[in-house]
């Protein structure tokens, strides 16, 4: 949860418990509830009114074609590749930079 420890954790609430009292916790872990709900609320309302809007301008739907095109595409690249010219390649390379050794940036 948020990289918080348990350790963390609890001296987090030991030092809440240290400032506020323990008859305020409650109230403050109830209006901190309240005010994360209203913000998921708001989220989610200015997702659904992006979503609307750019399913009336057709947006939504060029973005579908144009992913659908892209995933075709690659689908027909990864169909066209043999397996053995992969492993026939990757043994060039090998060979080229045993030959060449490291390249060094001249200054």
């Amino acid at each position: 949860m948020f990289g918080i420890g348990g350790g963390e954790l609890f001296f987090i609430l030991f030092i809440a418990l240290m400032l506020f009292g323990s008859d305020k916790i409650p109230t403050i872990a109830r209006t901190l509830g309240k005010a994360m709900a209203q913000l998921k609320n708001a989220t989610n309302e200015i997702k659904s009114e992006i979503q609307k809007s750019a399913e009336e301008n057709g947006v939504d739907n060029s973005i579908k074609e144009l992913t659908s095109t892209f995933t075709k595409e690659i689908d027909e690249v990864k169909e066209g590749i043999d397996p053995n010219s992969i492993t026939k390649f990757q043994k060039e390379i090998e060979d080229i930079e045993s030959m060449s050794g490291p390249i060094k940036r001249q200054k």
